[in-house]
């Protein structure tokens, strides 16, 4: 039977940005195509531009890289059947991270690490599930809003607030909230910053 195929924006090899595992090697499988549509969203280029690519192939293409640690993102890619790539990644020794909206509730246990970073909408469940929490953070940020993910704070589960385009307002609204609320985390996208893709 064939696998399905899945819709790759890109397949590349870099360092992490972004969270928890900042500055580790990763391979980087980003999915084309996302329903939320978000007006600040920093990956607008993968919302449409995509290659078709079985399983067989993307693990082929991500076997060229000295690296076991891949992080599977978007655009949106839980809106795909990651199921047979979970599996063919699995079966040759890698580890596996999520970066999702977690707008839809996802079974995720081929994944070693998720993170969620909510949008206009965010499934409890994913919440709960979630390794990091990573809230983006501007001055249009409902301070409100942003305090009702707190919750969720526990020894599985942190939360790292990530300043809206490293702008230093951003930077600086972030640290004062973190300082309020010493549970919480700063995420830098230092790939950004050190002009890393």
């Amino acid at each position: 039977m064939p696998q399905p195929l899945l819709k790759i924006n890109e397949i590349f090899y870099s360092i992490q940005g972004e969270g928890r595992h900042t500055g580790m090697p990763a391979v980087f499988v980003r999915l084309s195509g996302c329903s939320m549509g978000c007006p600040w969203c920093d990956t607008k280029y993968a919302q449409a531009a995509f290659t078709e690519m079985s399983p067989a192939q993307i693990v082929a293409q991500v076997q060229k890289y000295p690296c076991k640690n891949i992080i599977i993102t978007g655009g949106e890619p839980t809106e795909q059947d990651l199921l047979p790539l979970l599996q063919t990644l699995k079966q040759n020794g890698y580890q596996i991270h999520l970066e999702t909206n977690g707008y839809k509730d996802t079974d995720v246990s081929l994944f070693d690490f998720i993170t969620v970073s909510p949008k206009r909408y965010v499934s409890p469940q994913m919440l709960q599930k979630a390794d990091v929490i990573k809230l983006v953070v501007g001055q249009e940020t409902d301070l409100a809003d942003l305090q009702n993910y707190f919750a969720y704070h526990n020894q599985k589960t942190q939360i790292y607030l990530q300043p809206e385009s490293n702008k230093q307002e951003n930077i600086d609204l972030c640290v004062k909230i973190i300082k309020q609320n010493p549970f919480l985390r700063l995420s830098l996208q230092t790939h950004k910053m050190a002009n890393i893709r």
